[in-house]
């Protein structure tokens, strides 16, 4: 007898925008899923991507049971139990750290961490287990610059502001396209919708980009800055506002320090002297200064393309100081500071951690820290460049680097010359292939939601707890178990920090668990909410709009904006130095992009996400082509300092002249991996041609954006 089908509110967890799903149960499995109606905040939107939550749950390909890589062969794989995977993961790595020292095993988390309260937790604890500065994240080829402004201005790494999309009038958007990525630092689901609503009530949307990106196609005006050229844009635009006498810093003036600090140094960058670089005519840019500043309410949004170049920690900065110097920080229709109920930012705060810079840096190029890690673009050179503090065992969590992180050729070869390698992990995968042992966790409907990071970056302030609906299949423990559970192991065999405290606080952790611990969070949070107060709201709560939050909310030691960090000005001489370099005649510029139906590397594997039209092309644009002898289906030689790849091409104008754009995530033709719709779709990786030695010299962030490449027809 069938059991009857029942419907169930849940969360999509593959990206920031936390879209509320409805789902159809039937079996233990989830047969049908679609938007969620009644959730107050995304109103029925849902993107293809919430389709393939189970595609990725019951696929044959999924890891279901811990794995050992038979010793000496690369593709050859035994399932082994729980007790003997730990115990010989503990084993290994501790005598790695005995060996060698504790900084000799690194941690690699990636970006569904933050997806899942329970793996924050988890990987907060294993970090500390561990005891070792060779700790890289995917934060820096992403946000990091973001966070670097917050730190230096605000005084709080995790206190980002947010765009208020429902009531601004003006949203400049660089380096960001929304309507793919449905919002990033930016937890907004439906933003197509809001989007279409901003031009509803007459508003602006102007988009700086290389290509006309979904969201620039239906912008108001759509400029091609140069790649790499947002912040010489920006000093522009800041020029024209102070020179015209358009600041208008309002309640703000009264806790901001900087201002006619801020105008001096604007005066020195005329549109005309940044013109050329940022690829923007002088005009264009007085007419954006002029139209941001007379806005009633304006708010400038930048993303990945703004924060992964070579001036994404000034790009940061920049953005930020626009918004304060015109008044639209913390207002409504401005750039606003969430009231989260699990508020993680103060709660870090008064533990005295608001997140750092420059403490220590990497043992082979000295790169900064930030924020208890090493820059990702470091990570090959830590594991291949012998020498004392050499990184020769390595655990990954939710990440896939090979094909992540620049120069993903580099690390490939570096990645099998580790001493021993642990990955925990859903897919055997480009990364996870070298790995000696992989972990599965659960996924998706599997576990229980709560958005404890996006909350903190939404465009409104809501909370919702979605239950775990279907059980996970057996041999799969959840994340929060699998990480400590690693911790506890590498400490019983003399591995880690050492001392009693560390073996103390990982039992106590793992008596108390994750949720305890977040009912802890809600109680005590500005909501005083709980976990139960929650589950009696299964479509979500919404608590209205943003709120103004400051001078309270500022974390700097006297409440008051830092607008010129001392930072930030020293790296404008760098910048200054580009103004007068010449542009490489023979070479293109590279650039990535987002794409809708994938989510970075991993939903590759999910038929209805990648079959039809290839979308791993070249676009090329048709001047660039006809120079090179190009069409649209020629497969083209893409080659860069560290790698080469063979893409088909697809001409397009949406790229500017000298600019080519690869989506990322692809460059699933790697021997032994077990991805067998990827593969048949292979593509080609970005990073194989990314350079790892171009970073953002100022914050150490990756740089992809805008690597010289030279393009050929193959």
């Amino acid at each position: 007898m069938s059991q009857p089908r029942v419907e169930r509110a849940a969360t999509c967890m593959l990206c920031e925008a936390a879209c509320g799903l409805s789902v159809d149960l039937e079996g233990g499995r989830a047969v049908s899923v679609r938007g969620d109606r009644d959730d107050p905040f995304s109103r029925g939107h849902v993107c293809p991507k919430a389709a393939a939550i189970d595609d990725v749950a019951s696929d044959p390909d999924r890891v279901r049971t811990p794995l050992r890589r038979v010793p000496g062969t690369e593709d050859r794989w035994e399932p082994v139990t729980w007790s003997e995977a730990l115990e010989e993961a503990g084993t290994r790595l501790a005598a790695v750290q005995a060996r060698h020292g504790r900084g000799a095993l690194g941690l690699y988390l990636g970006n569904p961490t933050v997806h899942s309260y329970t793996a924050m937790l988890g990987a907060s604890l294993l970090s500390r287990a561990i005891g070792s500065r060779a700790r890289f994240s995917a934060t820096s080829v992403d946000q990091l610059p973001q966070m670097l402004a917050s730190l230096e201005m605000l005084g709080h790494s995790l206190l980002l502001p947010i765009p208020d999309v429902d009531r601004t009038s003006f949203l400049l958007v660089i380096g960001a396209n929304p309507r793919a990525s449905n919002g990033s630092l930016m937890t907004a689901p439906g933003i197509g919708a809001r989007l279409d609503a901003l031009a509803a009530r007459g508003g602006k949307l102007v988009v700086v980009d290389p290509r006309r990106t979904e969201t620039a196609a239906r912008a108001d005006l759509h400029l091609a800055v140069r790649p790499g050229g947002d912040a010489h844009l920006l000093l522009g635009v800041l020029h024209v506002i102070f020179a015209e006498g358009l600041a208008a810093p309002g309640r703000l003036a009264g806790f901001t320090d900087g201002l006619d600090r801020l105008a001096a140094i604007a005066a020195r960058f005329t549109p005309e002297r940044v013109a050329a670089r940022a690829g923007i005519d002088a005009q264009a840019i007085r007419t954006l200064a002029r139209d941001f500043a007379r806005a009633p309410r304006a708010v400038c949004y930048a993303r990945v393309g703004a924060c992964t170049q070579e001036h994404g920690g000034l790009v940061a900065w920049l953005v930020l100081a626009l918004n304060v110097v015109t008044g639209n920080l913390d207002r409504p229709g401005g750039a606003m500071f969430t009231t989260p109920a699990a508020d993680l930012v103060g709660l870090l705060a008064k533990s005295g951690d608001r997140g750092g810079f420059a403490r220590y840096r990497s043992r082979v190029r000295g790169l900064p820290e930030f924020g208890g890690e090493l820059p990702s673009a470091a990570l090959a050179e830590e594991l291949d460049t012998p020498g004392k503090g050499q990184v020769r065992a390595l655990v990954t969590f939710a990440g896939n680097p090979v094909l992540s992180t620049p120069n993903g050729g580099r690390l490939d070869r570096a990645l099998a010359g580790l001493d021993f390698m642990v990955s925990i992990d859903l897919y055997r995968n480009e990364t996870t292939r070298h790995a000696n042992l992989i972990l599965p966790t659960t996924f998706g409907f599997e576990r229980e939601h709560f958005d404890l990071a996006f909350n903190a970056l939404a465009v409104r302030d809501v909370a919702k707890l979605a239950p775990a609906l279907v059980p996970p299949p057996p041999g799969v423990r959840h994340d929060f178990d699998v990480l400590v559970g690693l911790a506890q192991a590498l400490r019983r065999h003399g591995g880690g920090r050492p001392g009693a405290a560390t073996t103390l606080t990982l039992a106590g952790a793992r008596a108390l668990g994750p949720r305890r611990a977040l009912d802890a969070m809600l109680r005590l949070g500005p909501r005083r909410t709980s976990l139960a107060a929650l589950a009696r709201a299964p479509h979500g709560v919404d608590y209205g709009p943003l709120e103004a939050r400051l001078p309270g909310r500022l974390f700097t030691e006297d409440r008051r904006i830092r607008l010129v960090p001392a930072l930030f000005e020293g790296d404008l001489a760098r910048l200054e130095a580009t103004l007068e370099g010449p542009r490489a005649q023979e070479s293109l510029e590279l650039i990535g992009r987002r794409l809708l139906r994938s989510n970075n590397s991993w939903m590759h594997n999910a038929l209805r996400l990648v079959k039809g039209r290839a979308a791993c092309t070249l676009l090329v644009h048709p001047d660039d082509a006809a120079q090179r002898g190009l069409a649209t289906g020629d497969v083209a030689l893409v080659r860069s300092r560290v790698g080469e790849v063979r893409v088909a091409v697809e001409l397009s104008d949406d790229v500017a002249r000298g600019v080519v754009c690869l989506p990322h995530g692809y460059g699933h033709d790697r021997p032994a991996v077990a991805l067998s719709v990827a593969r048949a779709h292979a593509g080609a990786s970005l990073n194989d041609l990314s350079d790892e030695l171009r970073v953002d010299a100022l914050s150490g962030n990756a740089a992809f954006s805008g690597t010289p490449v030279f393009v050929a027809k193959a």
